[in-house]
């Protein structure tokens, strides 16, 4: 099939990490991928299955409330979902996917993409929100499966000070898994926490892009200092020794979610995606 005879789309989708074992396909695991691929090829009579792009590929457990992928898919059977009613193939497409989709994930909108459009790629910053409840009892059991209850109480106000410590562009080799090729320059955007009106501590992270782990193992380093147990400086200092530390735990993943991506005007994305595919360095 060649590029001529494909259109591509823009998939919003949301779904409960619990579940799965993350994102990315993964022979004999239920992923993400896999089941939106196969929700996909079904409903579009697919004769391969549809191959997806996703902006952040989310560990086992992480959710994602704002996840974007996209894929390219024939025009024709693009065009066919409608059938015989009058509605839209975008239309179309949100209504079968919803019937075959299971209910731990649903599609918000499929639109078709425009030039130079890579969910990937194209992505300006992510947001993620990290979740934390330091009092037990004051848990709301139906939010068990997306916050984090530690035991001892946290100074909000420690944790916040020290996370400002970490903003811009650095080499966050310190809180990311390496893989082998793999750049760990990364531009911290965003990373701030607030005591909610629940009483959890929820941690608001945006960067320009994530490496494997970074989120959680950010978050990890900023929970010693919010227990007293470390100075304030102490993740700065860690960041700046650019070497994993055994005292930064990786916190457990159902306290993360992807709440949203951000992509540049429409003229603007692929230049954007350029961008980001040359590999970061510092100055």
């Amino acid at each position: 099939m060649s590029e001529a005879e494909t259109v591509r789309l823009r998939i919003d989708l949301a779904y409960d990490g619990t579940n799965f074992s993350g994102w990315a396909a993964q022979p004999g695991r239920r992923t993400v991928e896999d089941e939106l691929s196969r929700a996909l090829t079904t409903v579009l009579r697919a004769d391969q299955p549809v191959r997806l792009t996703v902006a952040g590929r989310t560990d086992a457990g992480v959710h994602a409330r704002g996840q974007v992928a996209h894929a390219d898919v024939a025009v024709d059977a693009w065009a066919a979902l409608p059938g015989r009613s009058d509605r839209t193939p975008e239309a179309a497409s949100v209504t079968r996917l919803a019937g075959v989709l299971p209910s731990d994930v649903v599609v918000r909108a499929v639109q078709v993409a425009p030039p130079g459009f890579d969910a990937r790629f194209a992505a300006m910053r992510r947001r993620y929100r990290y979740r934390i409840c330091d009092g037990p009892a004051r848990l709301d059991p139906l939010r068990r499966v997306d916050t984090v209850v530690l035991k001892e109480p946290l100074d909000e106000q420690a944790m916040h000070d020290a996370s400002q410590l970490l903003l811009g562009l650095q080499d966050f080799a310190a809180f990311c898994k390496r893989r082998d090729g793999a750049t760990t320059v990364r531009t911290l955007l965003e990373y701030s926490w607030c005591r909610q009106d629940d009483g959890t501590l929820a941690a608001r992270v945006v960067a320009d892009a994530f490496c494997h782990s970074m989120v959680r193992s950010l978050v990890g380093a900023v929970v010693p200092v919010g227990q007293g147990r470390r100075p304030v400086e102490w993740p700065a200092q860690v960041l700046a020794a650019g070497a994993r530390d055994a005292a930064v735990a990786v916190m457990p993943p159902h306290g993360l979610s992807l709440e949203e991506v951000v992509y540049p005007p429409d003229d603007e994305l692929a230049v954007r995606a350029e961008q980001a595919r040359a590999v970061r360095t510092l100055p």
